[in-house]
């Protein structure tokens, strides 16, 4: 596009949306993130600290843009009663994006969030979300996407929900099909601090846990149950997974550079916070090749403007008592 698209990035954590974002020349005009750590990470790698807390600024307050970006927090929404479904949405961080999108009106807005948001409550509260975006007026699309699909050695299912002020067509990126080997992730164990093996009781133990033989490289993941399997890639990075949770070749713990290059950041990427809180900033972030797919078709999507096809909309014509039914299906 011939004008640089300016983004804000909400929910911010370390900035991996931001950076899916800015590989196709979108210019982030407003950031905000709670966590001092990941702050801290922020500031050192795009050269500005991101606003505080959400709640403290005004919806009004916020700069204009074109595509208001959220890896926003799950909170469960309250039951407003039996059979009355959902209560209003304030009270929760959705309610920040909801009034955000109502009041500066953007043209376009990614969401990303865990992929059980799509089945808490029965599909209740996502379906509250979904009626809310359409209710602002937002075509609204939404699919779920693993990052093994996209390059990276992490299972990772994420929900990504992508909306346009006006009712254009957009499809999500074809997924690659494959990942990287670990081997161009992990690095040498030789390079590795000596802090980060695990005593030899521990490794003991764990092979004699780990199911069939390992693969070479391979991360060890040790399930609630506490079994242990031993995969060619990484289960997902948990911001409150054990230290011993993720362990390379049953023997050591993953590095900081490492947890970042499983959700694609560059070797560039400058860590300057302690490995206790870069393992929860990383497990919280973004895997950054998914989003910048996204956003790429957006960017097409955005310059095309194609009319989206209406969703058809299935009517029941009849129902007779013995339960067969015949339906059409009609554009709605």
């Amino acid at each position: 596009m011939t004008n640089k698209l300016k983004t804000i990035d909400l929910f911010a954590g370390i900035g991996g949306i931001r950076l899916g974002f800015e590989a196709h020349g979108c210019e982030t005009v407003f950031s905000s993130e709670w966590d001092k750590a990941a702050q801290d990470m922020y500031e050192a790698n795009f050269g500005e600290r991101p606003f505080g807390d959400i709640n403290d600024i005004a919806p009004e307050d916020i700069p204009d843009h074109d595509i208001l970006l959220a890896g926003f927090p799950c909170q469960p929404f309250s039951i407003a009663g039996k059979g009355l479904g959902f209560a209003d949405t304030r009270g929760t961080l959705f309610f920040n994006i909801e009034a955000i999108l109502e009041a500066k009106r953007p043209k376009a807005f990614l969401l990303e969030n865990v992929k059980r948001l799509t089945t808490h409550d029965d599909g209740q509260t996502f379906a509250v979300i979904i009626e809310k975006l359409k209710g602002l007026g937002y075509t609204v699309y939404h699919k779920v996407f693993n990052s093994l699909d996209f390059g990276l050695p992490q299972k990772r299912e994420r929900i990504y929900i992508v909306g346009f002020r006006e009712p254009i067509h957009f499809k999500f990126p074809k997924p690659l099909g494959y990942y990287k080997p670990l081997s161009e992730v992990l690095l040498a164990d030789e390079d590795v601090p000596k802090n980060y093996f695990i005593s030899i009781e521990l490794r003991e133990k764990r092979y004699k846990a780990v199911k069939g033989v390992p693969p070479f490289p391979s991360i060890w993941h040790e399930n609630i149950g506490g079994n242990i399997s031993a995969l060619p890639y990484s289960c997902a990075l948990r911001a409150g997974g054990s230290y011993n949770y993720l362990v390379v070749n049953g023997e050591r713990r993953l590095t900081d550079r490492e947890m970042l290059r499983l959700q694609g950041f560059p070797d560039s990427f400058k860590i300057n916070i302690p490995y206790s809180q870069l393992r929860k900033v990383a497990g919280n972030s973004v895997s950054v090749p998914v989003i910048q797919a996204i956003a790429g078709e957006m960017m097409n999507s955005l310059q095309n403007k194609r009319i989206a096809v209406k969703e058809p909309v299935q009517l029941t014509l009849l129902e007779p008592k013995n339960g067969y039914k015949r339906s059409q299906t009609i554009a709605g």
